[in-house]
């Protein structure tokens, strides 16, 4: 049987190499190859998913990366496969992707027989996850269950979130109507209480809590 996929990569030497992996397994055919999401979106809009088997897909893309990509893939073409294969290995990116049902996930370096497995597997009806993408969600899970175990106020969550967005000590105390001196202390207490060093650190904490996309 012969199985139809596309590619969404914004790195033509990525495309063209993986292409000619592709190449050495007849059963494979690439019928589409796009520069972001956005082209993807287009012409499965045009003509369906119906013959298409495997999305292999990039996350970081101009306007419109793989996460976002593959969460209107699975919304409005459930049956249509997707892999992301990307040199980000992140355990947030990772969680918002299963959340999104992706179907498989290897890094950009995986050898070309894992790449080939993947595909496979995923095209069988499995799901594919790389070890090095396994151990780096869990690891993310294992930090995010030790943020639930810190209680921040509604206040704390505030301060952090300004924070985080690079406000300023002295615009943060304006937009709270507090003093500087109140401000200095809940930050002084914030990274007194989440283990941290610095405001990078903050800022961290504050993304693996979702407060910036509140």
């Amino acid at each position: 049987m012969n199985y139809n996929l596309i590619i969404a990569d914004d790195h033509k030497m990525f495309i063209d190499g993986l292409i000619s992996i592709l190449n050495e397994a007849p059963e494979f055919s690439v019928i589409l190859t796009a520069k972001n999401g956005a082209q993807v979106e287009k012409y499965l809009s045009i003509n369906g998913a119906e013959n298409i088997h495997l999305l292999i897909t990039d996350l970081t893309m101009p306007e419109m990366g793989g996460i976002e990509l593959n969460k209107i893939v699975k919304s409005k073409y459930p049956a249509l496969k997707t892999l992301v294969v990307s040199m980000h290995i992140d355990g947030m990116m990772i969680d918002k992707l299963i959340k999104n049902n992706v179907d498989g996930y290897v890094p950009k370096n995986a050898e070309k027989e894992e790449l080939l497995t993947a595909i496979r597997s995923i095209i069988k009806g499995d799901k594919y996850f790389s070890p090095e993408i396994k151990k780096a969600y869990t690891d993310a899970m294992f930090e995010n269950k030790k943020m639930e175990e810190i209680s921040l106020t509604d206040r704390e969550k505030e301060v952090l979130k300004l924070i985080a967005e690079e406000n300023t000590t002295q615009e943060i105390a304006d937009k709270l109507f507090l003093s500087k001196h109140t401000i200095e202390s809940y930050r002084k207490n914030l990274i007194s209480k989440l283990n941290v060093k610095n405001l990078a650190g903050l800022t961290k904490h504050a993304l693996k809590m979702g407060l910036l996309d509140e």
